[in-house]
């Protein structure tokens, strides 16, 4: 079957899940300037519709719509309100705690096994048929350098990393030759307001630990530039699998610090 024709609508409304803060908002921000209308998702209500006004009130077209990826029913009713997209971003996700092995609390392991998996499942399974319509569709998984290798103190989000990273390389093979390109972007280190804060627990001190001594460690606008440059190439070209480190780090363990 020959793939639809582009929806000039449908093709131009991207959707970016965990647009609150850090790299969601700031790929929001960059795909609404280069022409998308931008559909914001997160649980802080407040932060996206702020976010929205923002967008808006610099002259481009932004929703805010609160919803928790890993609530099926909800995630499927919110993709009701679209016959086509022409972008889903699968951003949200994070880290808890930094325990090894023997100690990792399974909660943590299964909140962020739900987030970043579940949740990634959840809106491309939803919203797969959307990009479709669109027949120019492009799903963006945001994973992470911990999706390629591990670390110690790292193994519940190093898995559920690998298995955001898997379930983008799958899809891929999967929907070949439909009008829907998939591509996976992978940071290394970020600094954000909230990642290490969350991930410690609201522990300011053990979190600027991470970045300690890192001149420039990536920034959110960094990582969003590289999704919106790879989300406007060419419809017939696929980035596979982007790695977007700072200069300072070498690998997921090497990292140069001036101490």
């Amino acid at each position: 079957m020959a793939p639809a024709a582009p929806s000039a609508a449908g093709s131009r409304i991207a959707i970016v899940t965990g647009a609150s803060g850090g790299i969601g908002a700031a790929t929001a921000r960059q795909l609404a300037a280069a022409g998308y209308r931008v559909v914001l998702t997160a649980r802080r209500k407040d932060r996206i519709e702020a976010l929205a006004e923002e967008i808006n009130a610099a002259g481009h077209s932004a929703a805010a719509y609160q919803l928790d990826v890993t609530d099926r029913t909800a995630v499927d009713e919110f993709a009701t309100a679209f016959p086509s997209i022409g972008v889903l971003v699968n951003n949200a996700g994070g880290a808890l705690g930094a325990d090894p092995v023997a100690t990792g609390d399974p909660a943590d392991w299964r909140a962020m096994y739900e987030t970043n998996v579940i949740g990634t499942l959840n809106l491309t399974q939803a919203l797969l048929p959307k990009l479709e319509a669109s027949g120019d569709g492009t799903v963006v998984v945001v994973s992470s350098t911990a999706g390629l290798g591990t670390y110690e103190g790292g193994a519940g989000y190093v898995a559920a990393k690998h298995g955001e990273h898997v379930l983008a390389e799958t899809l891929r093979l999967e929907i070949v030759g439909k009008p829907v390109r998939v591509i996976e972007v992978a940071p290394g280190m970020v600094k954000t307001d909230e990642f290490a804060l969350t991930r410690f627990g609201g522990d300011a001190e053990r979190a600027a630990k991470v970045y300690q001594g890192v001149a420039e460690p990536l920034t959110a606008d960094d990582v969003a530039d590289t999704i919106t440059w790879a989300v406007t190439r060419p419809s017939h070209v696929n980035i596979d699998l982007l790695v977007v480190r700072p200069r300072a780090q070498a690998s997921n363990t090497k990292v140069h610090r001036e101490l």
